[in-house]
């Protein structure tokens, strides 16, 4: 037993004494010879050029402005006053310049084993340094290298869109090895979503050095890959005109064509994305996070909104899926009787219609156009929550719209497995009752509403998307096909064009043909999202105007034109604003006629309303009569005399 373990002892040590015999003849030999390379050779990267940013009509949206950085020797804390010398020098021909600043990043990066020179100076003008280039570039302790400066000609007007890169951090440096020897990396908005493309690709030069690092041959050449270009499919003169015609006003503006490019994408108020690129003062920042605008944060894709009145046509398409469980009729095509109201099973609430005195007879179309909120909570109930949340998540709401931007938010449209997870509870017909009209847990973006308005105009499901083309090649937008019954969609669209068309309509005031002058019609629906609750006791409504800011409506319009042959998508939210026909509707009204007026109409005749045959005006006749016969036999009382509707 006593051999056992002594020879156990000696095959331990053996053991260790290989293992080192290992790491210093054979794996130090990998790490050793590398350092030897290094000594010998040295590899210096080449920084690519940040590729530019376009509109669609060429202009720029972010450019580079050309100028130079200084760097300065290493190893110069040896000598005594060395460093101070060179820093007067640079102070001496650039008097801006902190040399409190410069001392600190020199003595950041300077060690004993740094051979390369220290960057002090990251970026000063072309115009600065051409005046003193000869006398710095004598000084061999001084380094000149040229830069580049990211700028933003377009400033506050398209900041939310082109977004702004910023010096990178630690997480951003591993992950990109291009971000680690630029030190910049996108932040926000386009210049995050396409970094990887914009920045292009490091070169590099591999050379041979003496003890003192002096270079003596150049072994290898790399040229970096550079200014692979992004055009997108804004237009800035129609941005300018929609920022400036927002004025002081906190809203939301989409316009789109129906194909998917983004022309417009305004999220009022804005910020000068020029003050992050070299890194914001606290002033400039605290002032940013007090302004109750929220100016920093993306509306169109990182603020959700409840939809109010505008989800009443998904809501519809839901129902058309359904058949009522007693006449097996489709549930979106049975007339509902609205009197004001409606009370759930046996409570005594009343879910109310914004019109207290009620719609009378509801069809689909008159749904719309007059935006009867009964008729939507009884084909809320019919079809349920879940049915009614997967139809509007299929459609495009909840869910992000794809858009080419990065961080888009989900936004919410409930079911009960989503409130269970939440908030641990059951769902109630309550909360149907009123997601069904677009308000409740109900949330999302302005860039859903306008994706969704596409759909209703086309029947497509497109991506919302900025770029036409990628460093020179088109950019092909996906979209995908969302089959309905063409019956149903047809009834939605006409609804939407009586919206702006029909006297009854909620935007018939500001959207039609007669007030904007377009030899074309334009469809819609307005929608008053409310974010304050009513109680059951107040029996007249405070009116909008007369509310605290806060207090009042977000309110909506979203809309498409021509009403025939759809090619654009206007959507336009304005939180507080009130009623969306009244506040929203001139804006989206105005658009048009700046599209109109720039050529973006082409060859359009002028629209006429619709006219019904005698068949479709018999069957309408028809179908009210059965309506108010099943009334009579339910013994509903049914008023004898309309209320004109008040203005929106």
């Amino acid at each position: 037993m006593r051999y056992k373990i002594i020879g156990l002892v000696f095959a331990g040590i053996w053991g260790l004494l290989i293992y080192r015999l290992y790491q210093i003849s054979i794996k130090s030999n990998f790490y050793y010879e590398r350092l030897a390379k290094e000594n010998i050779e040295r590899k210096s990267y080449l920084k690519p050029v940040r590729g530019e940013i376009l509109d669609s009509k060429g202009d720029f949206l972010a450019i580079n402005k050309i100028g130079f950085s200084l760097s300065i020797s290493p190893r110069l804390r040896r000598k005594k006053g060395a460093l101070d010398e060179v820093i007067a020098e640079i102070q001496h021909y650039f008097p801006d310049m902190n040399a409190t600043v410069m001392r600190k990043v020199y003595k950041k990066h300077s060690s004993a084993y740094n051979h390369k020179y220290i960057k002090v100076i990251d970026f000063i003008s072309y115009d600065q340094m051409i005046r003193n280039y000869a006398n710095i570039a004598e000084d061999p302790r001084i380094h000149i290298t040229a830069e580049t400066k990211r700028y933003y000609p377009q400033g506050y007007y398209a900041a939310h869109i082109v977004g702004y890169i910023g010096r990178s951090n630690a997480k951003e440096n591993k992950a990109d090895p291009v971000v680690a020897r630029v030190g910049r990396a996108g932040k926000s908005g386009l210049e995050r979503y396409y970094n990887t493309l914009l920045e292009g690709e490091l070169g590099y030069d591999v050379s041979k050095v003496n003890a003192r690092n002096q270079a003596l041959e150049l072994l290898e050449h790399k040229e970096p890959v550079s200014n692979r270009n992004l055009q997108v499919s804004l237009d800035m003169d129609l941005q300018k005109y929609v920022y400036k015609r927002l004025h002081k006003l906190a809203a939301v503006v989409v316009v789109m064509r129906t194909t998917g490019e983004v022309l417009a994408a305004v999220s009022n108020p804005s910020y000068d994305p020029n003050l992050f690129v070299t890194g914001i003062s606290h002033k400039d920042w605290r002032a940013l996070q007090a302004n109750l605008g929220h100016p920093f944060t993306n509306k169109f894709i990182h603020a959700v909104y409840p939809p109010g009145s505008v989800i009443k046509m998904g809501v519809g398409l839901a129902a058309s899926r359904v058949k009522d469980k007693e006449t097996g009729e489709n549930v979106f095509d049975q007339h509902e009787f609205c009197k004001g109201y409606i009370q759930i099973d046996k409570s005594k609430h009343k879910f109310r219609c914004w019109n207290k005195w009620g719609h009378r007879d509801v069809d689909p179309v008159k749904s719309i156009r007059e935006s009867c909120d009964v008729f939507y909570y009884n084909k809320g109930l019919k079809v349920g929550i879940n049915r009614l949340s997967k139809t509007l998540h299929r459609i495009g709401l909840g869910i992000k719209t794809g858009v080419d931007l990065p961080r888009e938010y989900n936004g919410i449209i409930p079911d009960k497995k989503w409130k269970m997870k939440r908030y641990h509870m059951p769902w109630y017909k309550g909360e149907t009752v009123i997601a069904a009209i677009g308000q409740g847990y109900d949330n999302v973006t302005p860039m859903q509403i306008a994706r969704y308005t596409d759909f209703l105009a086309t029947g497509r499901l497109v991506r919302p998307t900025f770029a036409t083309k990628i460093n020179g090649k088109p950019v092909k937008i996906p979209y995908k096909i969302i089959p309905f019954d063409p019956h149903f969609l047809q009834e939605v669209r006409e609804g939407m064009y009586e919206v702006c068309n029909v006297r009854s309509g909620t935007a018939y005031r500001t959207l039609r043909q007669e007030v904007t002058g377009l030899p074309f019609a334009v469809a819609g629906k307005t929608g008053t999202a409310q974010v304050v609750s009513i109680p059951q006791a107040i029996k007249k409504r405070v009116k909008e105007g007369d509310m605290e800011y806060f207090r009042k409506s977000h309110a909506w319009i979203t809309t498409y034109a021509p009403s025939k042959k759809p090619e654009y998508i206007v959507t336009v939210l304005v939180e507080h604003g009130g009623h969306g026909g009244s506040t929203s509707g001139p804006i989206a009204a105005d658009i048009y006629k700046w599209l109109f007026a720039n050529g973006y109409f082409k060859g359009h005749p002028r629209e006429a309303a619709p006219v019904k045959t005698e068949a479709q005006k018999a069957e309408e006749a028809t179908r009210e009569k059965a309506f108010f016969d099943k009334l009579r036999q339910q013994q509903l009382t049914v008023p004898e005399q309309t209320v004109p509707l008040p203005d929106l």
